[in-house]
């Protein structure tokens, strides 16, 4: 477990604890968010510097979401700067867990367009930011500021019985789409699991349910890989992921996944039929 995973974690576990006694926290708003980015600038990328992204990547995402536990974002980066990021870091500033994945590339990532798209909960009005870094250790920036609150304490859509039932199971899709510059492979995984935050309360019982939620993901095409993911409570409940990436459509897409349990999971897209 890294460093920032253990301190996202007793976040999420004090953040939990003080909503089960009833207990809030008053910070003044101007205080909160200027202190909230620097702690976590400090605590994700220490000292380094951030460049403003905004001329080399678009983040998109709703000004006010419809649902706080299902929002949806989507990074896109032209092939010129795509071909040189290595990794990708999603943040939302105010969660109890603000990082929500950290993407590392693999050769299969591809040079061309770059999109990536995924659905997170939001516990409160944040801003959301998209970090990327470069083969030279650069890292560019570009941030949205989103209306969204309670997502994280939002009750799972199943009870846990239903969702114990198709736990781990995946969907897998691989398909042609097109991009800027020109058609590019693109591929879907969905995994279902809660991905519970320790936020929710089961409404029968008055307790909440224990964090457990999907934390690392690997991704391949043939024997290369696209990418790994660390995550968190902040991906949304049975994580969905749609990017696209370097190969053959036709070529069966393999995904292995493990949560905070250590339970992991492995899945297979079906061969195509075109």
């Amino acid at each position: 477990m890294t460093v920032l995973t253990r301190l996202s974690s007793l976040r999420a576990l004090v953040a939990g604890a003080a909503l089960a006694a009833g207990i809030t926290f008053a910070v003044p708003a101007h205080a909160e968010d200027s202190d909230i980015w620097k702690g976590l600038h400090k605590d994700v990328f220490g000292s380094r510097e951030l460049l403003d992204g905004a001329a080399v990547m678009t983040l998109d995402a709703p000004i006010r979401a419809e649902d706080a536990a299902v929002v949806p974002l989507a990074v896109k980066m032209p092939a010129s700067f795509a071909s040189t990021v290595t990794k990708l870091t999603l943040v939302v500033d105010k969660n109890p867990m603000p990082v929500v994945g950290t993407f590392t590339y693999g050769p299969a990532a591809g040079k061309g367009d770059r999109m990536l798209s995924t659905r997170i909960r939001m516990d409160q009005y944040s801003d959301v930011r998209a970090i990327a870094e470069t083969a030279d250790g650069k890292l560019y920036m570009i941030s949205r500021f989103v209306k969204a609150s309670g997502g994280c304490s939002a009750p799972a859509a199943k009870d846990a019985e239903e969702a114990a039932k198709t736990l781990g199971k995946m969907q897998i899709k691989t398909a042609i789409a097109k991009a800027a510059d020109g058609l590019t492979p693109e591929a879907q995984i969905a995994i279902k699991h809660p991905n519970t935050t320790g936020m929710q309360m089961d409404q029968l019982t008055g307790l909440y349910a224990p964090a457990r939620y999907i934390n690392r993901i690997e991704v391949k095409t043939g024997a290369n890989l696209v990418f790994t993911v660390e995550g968190g409570i902040s991906f949304s409940e049975d994580p969905n992921i749609r990017f696209s990436y370097d190969g053959n459509p036709s070529d069966p897409m393999e995904v292995k996944a493990e949560d905070s349990n250590g339970t992991k999971f492995a899945g297979k897209s079906a061969p195509s039929q075109s």
